[in-house]
């Protein structure tokens, strides 16, 4: 799948803009802020630091006139990772420990409340042994967002959080 991003310095589309097809570890020398952002194809997963660390944003095709479209903490987008698609089934297991101990339950579908569904609403361990996943910090998708792809993820610094709370996770398809 071909990706297209484009990012602009102000909001509205304007300023500066750069246009991005595919994975990008740092992309600070193309712009220093990003006030909007046009989704012409592809999911897209950005990050507030280079090398695909700090505050995460899932973006799916459309138009976000400015950072409160995609709940930005600030104007800094300095990484973005293209999404490849899955088609088949979508599994994950969560932990209620780390190294995969305690509890554990399976889905293959959303779940937009952890505690509810699992009991906890901390996840201390997952494994995805298919597709790719969103994690939320809140309930019903709010809050922070940490990209999970296929793979073991001992603890949760290993997905990027510096917290064990998991309120909502969704699987990612082809939005697009």
């Amino acid at each position: 799948m071909m990706g297209k991003i484009i990012f602009y310095e102000d909001k509205n589309f304007q300023g500066q803009s750069y246009e991005c097809n595919s994975d990008s570890a740092d992309l600070h020398s193309f712009f220093s802020r990003c006030n909007s952002i046009q989704v012409d194809n592809g999911n897209w997963m950005l990050y507030e630091h280079p090398n695909f660390k700090g505050h995460q944003y899932f973006l799916k095709r459309g138009d976000y006139r400015d950072i409160q479209q995609w709940s930005g903490f600030n104007d800094f987008i300095r990484s973005c990772r293209l999404i490849q698609q899955n088609r088949g089934t979508l599994r994950i297991r969560i932990y209620e420990k780390e190294e995969f101990g305690g509890q554990m339950k399976e889905f293959t579908q959303d779940c937009p409340n952890v505690q509810e569904q699992f009991r906890f609403n901390n996840i201390h361990s997952c494994n995805i042994p298919e597709g790719q996943w969103i994690f939320y910090e809140e309930p019903n998708y709010k809050g922070q967002q940490y990209y999970l792809r296929t793979g073991e993820y001992t603890r949760f610094s290993e997905w990027g959080s510096s917290s064990s709370k998991v309120g909502s996770f969704r699987k990612i398809l082809d939005f697009c």
